[in-house]
């Protein structure tokens, strides 16, 4: 996904620290698994966790 509507990731949390923890452990998770199947990515973790929380809040609605 390119560019996840922000309002709407922080509309769908408590608050935007809540947010921002989230996107922090999703991309500290995102980033062992890489490390640990060697995989290489040229998108950082933080991005794909963004993406992959706005994916989630778009297949609730």
């Amino acid at each position: 996904m390119l560019n996840p509507n922000i309002g709407k990731l922080i509309m769908n949390s408590p608050n935007r620290y809540r947010l921002v923890i989230d996107v922090a452990h999703t991309a500290r998770q995102i980033a062992h698994e890489m490390e640990a199947n060697g995989e290489i990515s040229t998108e950082k973790p933080v991005s794909i966790a963004i993406d992959k929380l706005a994916a989630q809040l778009d297949a609730k609605n």
